[in-house]
């Protein structure tokens, strides 16, 4: 079996014969035998994170009051948010592999490829930049002491998580960079290529070192106030207790995230070099397809947080009166903090 990589076949037609665009080059997979281990996985990664997507949204709309959304906490808020992002990106990306599937040749008219091509970028990019919101608010409550607001209704999250995506893919649009990458619709494979390394890869590669930065030095922090409490409070401190679960939710955020976007972000890095391996093109289509399932995991943690703590508050209730002052104030500040946080 031939197992020449993707970038390698994109060349060898383009000194073979003038291109144009995506639609030039032959449908990755068909003649190397490996069409279908490309598609039927992915396919069924996206009908797997699209029923957790959807389960995500239906779950937290029927047990929370609806018309009180912007009341519920940031955690709960953020859940639906990438929720909605993986299911519009499931929705579409299925479709531009079922076509592929079906007909064995790049979703037309071109117009309709371009549409793939900006779902999957205007969504990527939100998820992106919802992430690293999640990682920015953490930060800035674990060392300034703040919450960031977002505005009423989270207009200010919304407009920059999606507007900015929206629009950057509007001129890439009016700019004919999206099309076939000789896989999927995505941005064109001739014509798109610096446009993908400075619309995707880059903006990815940044975010993903950010993201773990960010959330590296806020562990460290909550990591080292819950050894002060811990001295000066005695091994029952509930400060102690709610530190740790904040700490494994905020894992579990940036976990999730690199697992979904690490493939897309080495198939960049790949991409710059020129040499593409076949597996690596595998793992995209599976990792960057399972978001739902993903966030769904961290949402069942955040579930099961929200119930011990519920159950933690109703016995403080019934249990005595106030213990004395903290000897740590900056401490109690933070952890109180990240206890009304919620993230």
């Amino acid at each position: 079996m031939d197992t020449s990589s993707l970038g390698e076949e994109t060349t060898t037609y383009e000194n073979r014969i003038q291109m144009k665009d995506g639609y030039d080059l032959p449908v990755y997979g068909i003649a190397e035998g490996t069409f279908y281990k490309l598609h039927v996985p992915a396919m069924a990664c996206i009908c797997i994170s699209f029923i957790c997507a959807m389960s995500d949204i239906f779950y937290s709309f029927y047990h929370q009051n609806c018309s009180k959304f912007f009341e519920w906490s940031k955690s709960e808020r953020f859940v639906v948010y990438m929720a909605l992002c993986d299911a519009l990106f499931n929705v579409s990306h299925f479709s531009d592999h079922l076509h592929i599937v079906v007909t064995k040749s790049f979703p037309t008219p071109k117009g309709l490829c371009a549409f793939y091509g900006f779902m999957l970028a205007e969504f990527i990019t939100a998820q992106s930049f919802m992430v690293n919101i999640v990682a920015i608010n953490v930060f800035v409550l674990i060392y300034v002491r703040k919450h960031l607001y977002f505005g009423r209704w989270d207009y200010r999250l919304l407009v920059y998580i999606f507007g900015v995506p929206a629009v950057g893919g509007i001129i890439v649009g009016a700019l004919d960079q999206f099309g076939p990458s000789g896989a999927f619709c995505t941005f064109d494979a001739i014509k798109g290529k610096t446009t993908y390394i400075f619309f995707t890869t880059v903006p990815l590669l940044l975010i993903l070192v950010m993201n773990i930065g960010l959330y590296t030095l806020s562990w460290g922090r909550i990591y080292r106030e819950t050894h002060e409490i811990k001295d000066s409070l005695g091994k029952s401190s509930r400060a102690l207790q709610a530190s740790h679960k904040v700490a494994k939710t905020m894992s579990l955020f940036v976990t999730a995230f690199f697992i979904q976007w690490w493939a897309l972000a080495v198939f960049g890095v790949c991409q710059l070099i020129g040499n593409i391996p076949p597996l690596l093109l595998s793992f995209v289509t599976t990792f960057s397809n399972i978001g739902g399932l993903l966030n769904g995991i961290v949402f069942i943690f955040i579930i099961k947080r929200k119930s011990e703590k519920v159950g933690t508050n109703g016995s403080l209730k019934s249990g005595s009166g106030g213990t004395g002052s903290t000897p740590i104030h900056s401490v109690s500040h933070s952890t109180q903090a990240i206890k009304n946080s919620e993230v």
